[in-house]
């Protein structure tokens, strides 16, 4: 049988949340899914080898830095993302609004889209939906993401209305330019963006704008950008019951572990955030019991892994004491092995959080999870 394009299966539901397959010709995603970042072509200090070993079925690239350095059509004459990066299950690009709307220095909005100066060698460039769709075909994405501003927070209603409305008229232009290159559109798959900011009407509005134009899976985008969990929450609360219930549902940019677990009891099917590697090179392990800063003193004689639930290679073959060691003593190989860790206690959980569904206890499963991960660390013997 042909390997599919793109199709989604959901296998069990319990309350809002569901887990399921997503088909596509690399392989399957099993959802909920969490996507490593893998922003310039590597998900930092891992091997994708490794990367895949934790659990992960697909990554995500960013179009912004890649369309700069190395340039995506660099990339294409290499072979494309997959072969350069030698990943070769699928890849989720993002469409590099949320790095342009980071850049408010250095860019210029328009109709036609966002102009906007290097951070690399300050030259001017201008990325346009239709510019965003070809860049992500010629790393050849298997998951494209539409060209959109992503609405900072706070935004008063008129503010968050015409950045909507924008992302919108853009959301179609990119469904244009993605169809136009239709060698491209028969492999891969585009994911239309949720704008709206915290107002119920404008995420509804934004929802219906999307169906029309139709997409293979809806982003809930404009969150994690300074609100709050509750506030987070909230808005999920109003928006997932209108999100269109056979499409794959993806939250950017979230998040904390239990940001992920109490998007996934709202029905959120994907994510993605740097939280795990960034944290795995600053010093911050994740664990059953909360995070902990692997560069305080109280690690430096605890002969403990860094968390005894986990089966990754940092926890079953060295020492708290010793990734200690590593991390105060700048060595390279305390960022690999805690990136490592995190990276699998985020597989971990999305693995706990699929079974949990379905075998209809998430409920249950949510809040052992919350309570035990606001127990905090053990104190060392």
């Amino acid at each position: 049988m042909m390997p599919t394009r793109f199709q989604f299966d959901i296998h069990a539901k319990d309350g809002a949340a569901r887990t399921g397959t997503i088909q596509m010709m690399r392989g399957e995603i099993r959802t909920p899914a969490f996507m490593p970042v893998g922003t310039a072509g590597t998900v930092k200090a891992m091997m994708p080898e490794s990367v895949r070993s934790t659990g992960a079925d697909i990554l995500l690239g960013n179009t912004y830095h890649l369309m700069l350095r190395p340039t995506a059509e660099r990339v294409h004459k290499l072979g494309g993302l997959h072969k350069f990066m030698n990943w070769d299950r699928p890849i989720l690009t993002d469409s590099g609004g949320f790095q342009v709307m980071s850049l408010t220095q250095l860019r210029k909005m328009s109709e036609e889209g966002v102009t906007f100066q290097s951070h690399l060698d300050g030259s001017k460039i201008l990325l346009t939906p239709e510019r965003s769709m070809e860049i992500q075909r010629l790393l050849g994405s298997d998951i494209v993401m539409c060209f959109d501003e992503c609405t900072p927070y706070p935004a008063t209603e008129d503010q968050a209305k015409a950045s909507m409305e924008l992302s919108m008229r853009w959301a179609q232009r990119s469904r244009d330019g993605f169809d136009y290159g239709m060698d491209h559109a028969s492999i891969s798959a585009l994911f239309g963006i949720v704008q709206g900011s915290v107002y119920e009407d404008l995420r509804f509005r934004s929802i219906d704008a999307l169906q029309e134009i139709g997409f293979d899976g809806y982003a809930v985008g404009g969150l994690a950008v300074g609100e709050g969990q509750d506030m987070m929450f909230n808005v999920l609360d109003f928006t997932m019951p209108r999100m269109p219930k056979e499409a794959p549902r993806y939250l950017m940019g979230v998040g904390k572990p239990d940001d992920i677990v109490g998007a996934v009891e709202r029905g959120i099917d994907m994510f993605d955030c740097v939280m795990p590697t960034r944290s795995g090179r600053t010093g911050q392990g994740f664990t059953q019991r909360g995070a902990i800063n692997l560069k305080n003193a109280r690690h430096k004689d605890d002969m403990r892994p860094i968390d005894d639930a986990c089966a990754c290679p940092a926890c079953t073959q060295y020492s708290r004491a010793y990734v200690h060691h590593l991390i105060r003593a700048g060595e390279i190989l305390g960022a690999m092995l805690l990136t490592w860790h995190n990276l699998q206690f985020y597989q971990d959980l999305m693995a706990g959080l699929r079974k949990a569904i379905t075998e209809g206890r998430l409920t249950e499963h949510a809040s052992k999870f919350r309570e035990t991960y606001a127990l905090g660390d053990i104190d060392p013997i």
